[in-house]
């Protein structure tokens, strides 16, 4: 044992007999006791004199020259975490609550360029050990407002550090960022660190990431374990308000790589298995029951960048894309995906329409090319009677609102049912193959916008000025009442 490490632990020792003697002193104290005080004053003067020691032990780091103290923890940095830090200003120690230099104005160097610049960093270090710099031992590290720079080359950088010794020493990560970056610099999307950790767990005998984060105004967490022997990766992300969760096991010991994901999503369970390499990432995804309700298929290439996705699935629900809050409707407001770059196609064939019974045979067609994005050919039956077909769409941001822009043409098949189910007077029921009309949809209000109006192919002009830039409220649409005077207000306009 060196001289310094038995001189902290008789420090201690001694520390605990003076607890232990003042507790049994103290509790004694009557005044009468005040006569046997100068036979006290040897301890109060040893314990001051301890205190007086450990402070100045503890007070040791506060002398060693920036430079040593600098050199010392880069080096001890690098060896427990594979990190090599920049110290831009100079370090400062202080022992309360517990020994630990600060520094503010840092980075974190890899290949040579920046990859995070950090407002604050905490190098907690062991209590032994002070009398050098030689021996100092960190225990924990805290960043705190820092932002990290990733790209397609160094993204997997939060996953390697999981290959470092967490076993005595852990890393923390507070009020930070990830800004992800594309090959031309442009920020792709920005993750907020709320908290992160790299610890060892002693009962899974292995590293754990565990992070609290937010993209997209949606809070998620994400623990992690690299199973570094059986080239697996092991992840779990959880979205508490989307009641979402999402377990991965990825495989990455061949070139071509391979994994599978559960998700668990309000206590529906679906299956991801998917390979990938370096040109391309295909998947299936699928429902986990025996009776298989959805198929999905995909594949996005990488070099040329472009993807296609293909489904079929007996029910669709639609909010995912048109709901107030939905998480796509959110991630097209961000104008990421309003890139020359993405070039991407999305094939869904639905039975259904959760909540509508009226609609039926949904084939949504969504499309992202040339940093324009629409759902042209999109079609939909309407009970059976008339078919639905979407032209000239465009979904763009105004304002911070998503809007929906598009022509509409109703192949009518049998208008008969049609004036039956809206009980339309008989005096009013014409022949009517066709109606096409412009729309504007906006998702944050779940409004329509009615305008341009034609009949059979001519311009009504009795059915444009009442209804000409119509406005009408999804709880409009779902009042059938509501809904059946409106249209038999247009087939009025239009007989008349």
């Amino acid at each position: 044992m060196t001289k310094s490490n038995l001189f902290v632990k008789n420090l201690k020792n001694i520390n605990k007999s003076i607890n232990s003697l003042l507790e049994r002193n103290l509790n004694k104290l009557k005044f009468d006791n005040f006569k046997t005080l100068p036979r006290n004053n040897k301890i109060i003067l040893a314990v001051v004199a301890l205190f007086i020691l450990f402070v100045s032990y503890l007070l040791v780091p506060s002398f060693y020259k920036q430079e040593n103290i600098s050199k010392k923890l880069k080096i001890e940095l690098q060896s427990k975490f594979n990190l090599d830090f920049t110290f831009n200003q100079n370090i400062d120690y202080n022992f309360f609550p517990r020994p630990h230099f600060v520094s503010k104005g840092s980075y974190i160097i890899e290949n040579q360029k920046n990859i995070a610049e950090i407002k604050k960093i905490i190098i907690y270090v062991s209590l032994n050990n002070l009398f050098s710099t030689k021996n100092f031992n960190i225990k924990e590290v805290l960043l705190e407002h820092a932002n990290f720079e990733l790209n397609n080359k160094n993204s997997n950088f939060f996953i390697k550090l999981l290959n470092n010794n967490f076993l005595n020493a852990n890393l923390k990560i507070k009020t930070s960022n990830i800004f992800f970056r594309n090959l031309e610099n442009e920020v792709l999307f920005i993750n907020k660190i709320k908290k992160l950790k790299y610890y060892y767990d002693s009962k899974k005998l292995k590293n754990i990431l565990y992070s609290e984060n937010e993209i997209f105004n949606t809070s998620f967490s994400i623990e992690a374990i690299n199973y570094e022997e059986e080239k697996k990766l092991y992840t779990k992300l959880d979205f508490d308000l989307a009641k979402l969760q999402i377990e991965n096991t990825f495989n990455y010991e061949k070139d071509f790589k391979s994994g599978s994901a559960s998700l668990l999503y309000n206590k529906n369970k679906s299956l991801i298995n998917y390979k990938v390499n370096e040109s391309f990432f295909e998947f299936n995804y699928s429902n986990e029951l025996d009776k298989e309700k959805f198929l999905y298929t995909g594949k996005l290439n990488f070099k040329p960048f472009y993807s296609v996705f293909d489904g079929t699935t007996e029910e669709l629900d639609i909010s995912y894309f048109f709901g107030t809050n939905a998480i796509i409707a959110e991630l097209l407001k961000t104008e990421i995906f309003y890139n020359k770059n993405i070039d991407f196609e999305l094939n869904i064939n639905s039975n259904k329409i959760e909540n509508n019974r009226n609609f039926t045979n949904l084939f949504l067609k969504f499309k992202i090319k040339e940093g324009l994005i629409d759902i042209d050919d999109t079609k939909v039956e309407w009970k059976d009677n008339s078919i639905i077909k979407l032209s000239d769409t465009l979904i763009y941001v105004k304002d911070g609102k998503l809007f929906l822009d598009g022509r509409s043409q109703v192949n009518i098949a049998n208008i008969k049912n049609i004036y039956k189910f809206l009980l339309t007077p008989k005096n009013f029921r014409k022949e009517i193959k066709t109606i096409d009309f412009s729309f504007t949809y906006v998702f944050s209000e779940k409004a329509i916008i009615l305008s341009n109006i034609m009949i059979d192919g001519k311009y009504n002009q009795k059915v444009n000025k009442g209804l000409d830039n119509f406005y009408l409220r999804d709880n409009d649409i779902q009042n059938k009442i509501y809904f059946k005077n409106m249209m038999n207000d247009i087939i009025e306009a239009y007989s008349g």
